[in-house]
């Protein structure tokens, strides 16, 4: 085996043969439409676009001599048997549509039972052929002139590109695939990135922390007890909070980054300590401890119905991504879990003796399974379509759970301090896990938050705020502030570089990036 010599690669590695780099630029060249610019670079170069085996293959095909392209096919290396079945399937499939439209019925017969066999294309791709030809049999099959026959040859040479060995035709728009890979792995190696600005190829890509948040811009302080849940809405133009003071707060949040109060709701007569926006942001739902759950009007501030009754006691809610049913998990076993429509009936119930204390529950966005925490160990994932149940054991208690947006993944504290995250679908035995923070006693609440939901954030009982990369098992940022636990944080969905927190020292924080830099609503994907 030749060594390669340093006039045959490049890069300060020497892993970038230089060959293969001049023939990724000139089908770049083509590409772009510098016809001319390419043709000149092959010419310098010596290298062409096209390998040598490819012209050959083109000549063969676009002048119908489909014995040299079946040979061909054949002697060609650096592919897998399956794929080049695929291409002879392509190859041949022309062959027999040419010799039927010259009424050569015996030929393409010919080629069918023997050449065909021969090649051992197998029973399903050869029954293909055989249909193809008594389909277009019955079609009566009209002749194609010449220019149609050449034009299906072009397509031909088209679909073959796309199966055929990189050695001898390179994958469409290769280069611009080289960089963006590129780019994207300096995304996925940058633990603070978080903005959508525009890419330079110019410089490699690198965030700084003043993309996260990270300091404290706004305290609210309109709660007259602990703060045990906070929320912000779907379009992040809302944030909701709720306290032991028995009241929950919808808060606006202005263009600039600051929050307002809107409404403070008033109608639970035991503390609350959860709310659930509805997708369409129009409604939410409040439920505590000891309570029922109640719906109310974002823009008006009223309660629209109060399910239950005082005997039925809410522990979580979450809604169906309609915007017209939800679901709420009762303390009560008895009570189990219940499916409503927005004015109180019941649409389904999940009761009976192995329903039992539910903690907490969330749907997923596209609203094709629902997750619970059942007993203080025990998760279990339904499919809503199917019924078919999933159930992931967890060594040590489990006090609250969180999906991410996309619906891939979700995660769950425990009080081991430890934040576990499993993806829905069940392709993974073990969690990822997430350590740092403190957790023994009390109910502490996590989020997915950022760009693409990178960041996980969690409050903490040493009423810090902590901020992990996902791909990285210990925080990235710690956060102080706060005078007591944190029992809960929310990532704005809207505005990467927002974030809230609720602490038993009765206040909310706001954060944003350092170095005051103002935050502006971020255009994430599918949200004009």
């Amino acid at each position: 085996m030749l060594m390669e010599t340093s006039s045959t690669v490049l890069g300060p590695k020497g892993q970038i043969k230089k060959h293969e780099f001049v023939r990724v630029i000139i089908q770049s060249l083509y590409s772009l439409g510098y016809t001319k610019s390419a043709s000149c670079l092959e010419s310098e170069s010596g290298i062409s676009y096209k390998s040598v085996d490819f012209e050959l293959l083109e000549s063969q095909i676009l002048s119908g001599n489909w014995d040299g392209c079946t040979g061909n096919l054949l002697a060609m290396k650096g592919w897998m048997g399956e794929t080049r079945t695929s291409a002879l399937f392509l190859a041949f499939k022309q062959r027999l549509l040419e010799y039927l439209n010259r009424g050569d019925d015996a030929m393409a017969l010919s080629v069918l039972r023997k050449e065909v066999s021969a090649l051992r294309l197998g029973k399903d791709k050869a029954h293909k052929l055989a249909q193809s030809i008594l389909y277009l049999k019955d079609m009566e099959f009209g002749k194609v002139d010449d220019n149609a026959v050449h034009e299906l040859r072009k397509l031909l040479l088209v679909e073959l590109e796309k199966v055929l060995p990189p050695a001898i035709i390179l994958p469409e728009r290769r280069l611009e695939h080289l960089v963006e890979t590129a780019v994207t792995a300096q995304f996925d190696s940058c633990m603070y990135h978080n903005t959508l600005d525009e890419v330079s190829l110019y410089k490699d890509h690198c965030c700084g922390r003043d993309l996260i948040p990270t300091e404290t811009i706004q305290i609210l302080t309109e709660h007259k007890n602990e703060v045990w849940f906070v929320q912000f809405s779907n379009n992040g133009e809302y944030l909701a909070s709720s306290s032991s003071d028995c009241t929950a707060i919808i808060w606006q949040v202005l263009e600039d980054g600051k929050l307002i109060l809107q409404h403070t709701l008033r109608s639970h007569e035991n503390p609350v300590s959860f709310v659930a926006w509805s997708p369409d942001d129009s409604m939410l739902l409040t439920c505590g401890n000891g309570e029922v759950l109640k719906l109310w009007d974002v823009e008006t501030g009223t309660c629209k119905h109060t399910f239950g009754d005082r005997g039925f006691i809410v522990s979580s809610c979450a809604w169906i991504p309609d915007s017209k049913r939800l679901v709420c998990g009762s303390s009560d076993p008895e009570k189990g879990i219940c499916m409503w429509d927005c004015h109180g009936n019941e649409i389904k119930a999940w009761r009976g003796k192995r329903m039992r204390k539910i903690l907490d529950l969330a749907v997923t966005p596209d609203g094709k399974h629902l997750i619970t925490i059942f007993t203080e160990k025990e998760l279990r994932i339904l499919n809503l379509a199917t019924n078919a149940e999933r159930v992931i054991p967890e060594e040590h208690k489990i006090s609250s759970l969180s999906i991410s947006g996309d619906s891939k993944f979700f995660i769950v504290n425990l009080n081991s301090e430890e934040i576990h995250m499993w993806d829905v679908a069940g392709k993974w035995d073990t969690p990822l896990k997430y350590t740092g923070h403190k957790q023994h006693t009390y109910v502490i609440r996590s989020c997915f938050g950022g760009l693409n939901s990178v960041f996980i954030a969690s409050g903490s009982e040493n009423s810090k705020v902590y901020i992990w990369n996902r791909r990285q098992s210990w925080p990235i940022e710690v956060l102080s502030g706060h005078g007591m636990t944190v029992n809960c944080v929310s990532w704005n969905p809207r505005r990467p570089q927002m974030l809230a927190s609720a602490s038993d020292d009765h206040t909310i924080r706001i954060w944003g990036p350092s170095l005051s830099k103002k935050m502006q609503p971020e255009k994430l994907s599918g949200s004009d």
